[in-house]
């Protein structure tokens, strides 16, 4: 099963309705399936070969780790970046919002301009063009990014997730933000996309992990494949389809050269210095993010 966003994940998994033995969500909702005991503890007896994830993801010295401390609910499966993508023939090369949030914000391509039809992005974009903190609590900050999403409606020509695709590649849109990995997968059919990150301002650094749920029905067997996809010619041929980044030491050893040298799967260290990651909101502040984000959306 696959979903548009983490959240429709949620909803389906803590509805009780399904029984998954593998998930693999995103940091900040791994920290929320945590706080609901939605999750199961791993037994590592069962995954020997975590050793090969590198330590900068897993691990006492790991840096993208805070949504499970003590990887005792996960085990990294990929990461990558949120930027922004367009079209090099509809974007001018010399254009002063390249390289910056404000691309989004530009009058002068109005109706060609890809939102985040969900709110976490979508208030994450606009916490790093103003100078917040992305996991910021404060209720007059969370008011001014949905007032800057205001002032963005205008440009836009809709709020998408899985529709970019068809959308960016056929040039029916010029710019959008979105996950790095998916940009790839477009570029494949549209040579003419480019993606950059807005390395001044910030940007999204997330982890995908594998997580079992407390609702599983064949926990060992779940292990044991959560270990099977550590192993780094499995896992190098998982990100050479799906377009992503491995976080297994010796898996870039066995891509394309072409896919392990390239700078929006594998950015210098320089590039990621102002990446940061999502945490879970407490529930009163997600409820009125939501609540904010479908005002901004549903406003005429």
């Amino acid at each position: 099963s696959t979903f548009s966003s983490n959240e429709s994940l949620y909803a389906k998994l803590s509805s009780g309705s399904v029984s998954y033995d593998v998930v693999v969500p995103s940091d900040y909702m791994i920290e929320r399936l945590i706080a609901e005991d939605l999750l199961a503890p791993l037994n590592y007896d069962n995954i020997p070969d975590i050793g090969n994830i590198l330590p900068e993801f897993w691990g006492e010295t790991s840096e993208h780790s805070a949504h499970d401390p003590g990887n005792v609910y996960s085990v990294p499966y990929l990461y990558g970046m949120i930027g922004i993508i367009y079209n090099t023939t509809m974007v001018d090369a010399d254009d002063p919002s390249l390289g910056s949030w404000k691309l989004m914000w530009d009058e002068k391509h109005a109706g060609n301009i890809l939102q985040f039809n969900n709110s976490r992005d979508a208030f994450g974009i606009t916490q790093y063009m103003l100078g917040y903190d992305v996991n910021t609590t404060d209720p007059d900050e969370l008011q001014h990014c949905a007032d800057k999403l205001a002032e963005q409606k205008p440009v836009l020509q809709q709020y998408v997730m899985d529709q970019i695709f068809a959308t960016m590649q056929n040039e029916e849109a010029w710019i959008a933000a979105y996950y790095a990995g998916d940009y790839l997968v477009m570029a494949e059919e549209n040579p003419d996309l480019k993606f950059f990150l807005p390395e001044h301002q910030g940007f999204n650094l997330f982890i995908d992990a594998m997580c079992i749920p407390s609702c599983a029905q064949e926990k060992e067997a779940a292990e044991i494949f959560i270990n099977f996809l550590c192993d780094p010619e499995i896992s190098a041929a998982n990100m050479e389809w799906v377009c992503y980044s491995t976080p297994i030491s010796e898996a870039r050893q066995y891509l394309d050269p072409e896919v392990a040298n390239s700078e929006v799967s594998y950015p210098a260290a320089e590039k990621l210095i102002k990446a940061s990651s999502y945490s879970f909101l407490n529930p009163e502040t997600t409820r009125l993010v939501e609540a904010l984000f479908m005002n901004v959306r549903n406003s005429q």
